[in-house]
């Protein structure tokens, strides 16, 4: 634990304090490293932090779901810009895994909570401890952002589209040696009474203000519909019964809860319901309305909070190759960015929105001006630019060298991939794109993710910087290291 509160120390020191520009070396075995340091006078400390993740919304995504917003609204959509495109400060950000050239969630979610790069498929510990082995996670747990918050009397909030207990909002209170141990029934037999905890008893014992998502699955035993070993297990009873908090499973409950109780909302089996498949009306809240629900109650807190919010399923429908679905998820994830602006003091509060990874989606074949990004690509008047062929016809789409046209959107892997003959590819929101490579699940791609800040500290976001000095850079921004 000495080497790991020593690298930590070493990640804040390189964030900028003002001065000559100079650069730091990076630490090959833990990732660390540091923007360039520039001139810049010292921000105003922040009350309150705001994380924002788009779970796989790489660049291309981010340019794509743009594009889509506008077109959305009868706009050609390449002018337009999503919330948080308008953030002033700008970064870029290296996802590698200490052991993993592309990386997970798991290990990138740590990394941002905990200010250490660790391995791929674990949570909360450091990249000593081998994924799977629990004796080696609970000599290697490291401090999250959430617990740290609490523990300086700051409120901590959670919300998500994914499970609760999925890898991307666990970072923020659990520790453990493989992402995939949600329930007790996940972990193997050999690795249980060892003293580790499966990651929905650890939220149920973690200490927090609001956590919205899905995954009841997750928290009860068969007698409550759930996977947990006992069939009579009721982990969000026991979280209300221990914490005087209250338990919502729908939008009309999340509202109406006393607000000056904690809450946990659990609001589907699993992970919610894609936006594209959402019925008008369904019971289950938008990540703009957890969003608002939580904002709107830890802002009580005078000492000020701590509030992760993930778009999950961005990741989820890029890794079914259904780039329409993805975008609906950036879209409403950039609505609920623009409600915390619109609904935060921007003296007090810092805004940071970021990706944990990216994905191996591509814009591509020189389509024209406003052409419709889930369609085929049309080339502009007189024809694009390269090696191309097709109609001279106005209006008509580019066709590859199969002599068949092709989308703008496509993926370098999965379950898109064609065998045999190319077919016409389909379009529109439901459709799957094609893809190079068979598989499948799409993966994530290794290209470094964008970083918007806004707020006290924002100026920190600067530069090309390894993932885990976010970590450093909430941290400095809260006033906790000098």
């Amino acid at each position: 634990m000495t080497s790991t509160r020593a690298l930590i120390a070493l990640a804040l020191a390189a964030l900028p304090l003002g001065g000559c520009v100079t650069t730091t070396k990076t630490n090959g075995a833990t990732g660390y490293g540091a923007a360039p340091v520039a001139s810049a006078p010292a921000p105003k400390q922040a009350k309150n932090v705001i994380l924002f993740i788009g779970d796989g919304m790489g660049i291309s995504t981010i340019t794509a779901a743009r594009i889509y917003e506008a077109q959305k609204r009868g706009e050609t959509g390449e002018e337009n810009q999503l919330s948080f495109e308008k953030f002033e400060h700008v970064a870029l950000v290296k996802t590698y895994n200490t052991n993993a050239q592309v990386p997970d969630s798991a290990g990138t979610a740590s990394a941002m909570n905990t200010g250490v790069k660790t391995r791929i498929g674990v949570l909360g510990i450091g990249p000593e401890a081998t994924r799977g082995v629990c004796s080696e996670a609970l000599a290697h747990s490291l401090p999250t952002l959430g617990e740290e918050a609490k523990a300086k009397g700051l409120a901590v909030g959670i919300v998500t589209t994914t499970r609760l207990t999925h890898a991307t909002p666990a970072a923020v209170y659990a520790h453990t040696a493989d992402r995939d141990w949600e329930a007790d029934s996940n972990i193997p037999a050999p690795q249980q009474g060892q003293g580790c905890k499966d990651i929905a008893l650890q939220l149920a014992e973690a200490k927090f203000d609001i956590a919205l998502g899905g995954g009841t699955g997750m928290f009860y035993g068969k007698n409550g519909g759930g996977r947990r070993a006992d069939p009579g297990a009721d982990l969000p009873a026991q979280w209300a019964a221990r914490n005087g908090g209250v338990v919502v499973k729908d939008a009309a409950a999340l509202a109406a809860a006393p607000k000056d109780k904690p809450v946990l909302g659990l609001f589907s089996p699993s992970h919610l319901t894609y936006m594209a498949d959402r019925k008008p009306d369904s019971a289950e809240p938008t990540l703009t309305d957890m969003t608002a629900q939580a904002i709107d109650r830890l802002k009580a807190d005078p000492d000020g909070y701590y509030l992760m919010v993930e778009g999950g399923r961005i990741d989820h429908a890029h890794h079914d190759g259904r780039a329409g679905y993805a975008l609906e998820e950036a879209v409403e994830f950039a609505r609920a960015v623009q409600w915390a602006v619109d609904h935060t003091d921007p003296a007090e509060t810092l805004i940071l929105v970021t990706a944990d990874h990216s994905h191996v989606f591509t814009i591509a074949g020189y389509p024209q001006r406003g052409n419709d990004i889930l369609g085929l690509v049309v080339p502009p008047p007189g024809g694009g630019d390269g090696d191309h062929s097709g109609s001279d016809e106005p209006g008509a789409p580019t066709l590859a060298g199969d002599g068949k046209p092709y989308t703008t959107l496509g993926y370098a892997n999965g379950p898109g991939a064609v065998s045999g003959e190319r077919p016409v590819p389909a379009t529109g929101i439901n459709a799957r794109q094609q893809s190079l490579i068979p598989g499948g699940s799409e993966t994530h791609g290794g290209e470094d993710v964008a970083l918007f800040a806004t707020g006290p500290g924002s100026d920190r976001a600067r530069g090309v910087i390894e993932q885990n000095v976010i970590h450093a850079i909430i941290r400095r921004a809260l006033g906790w290291v000098e």
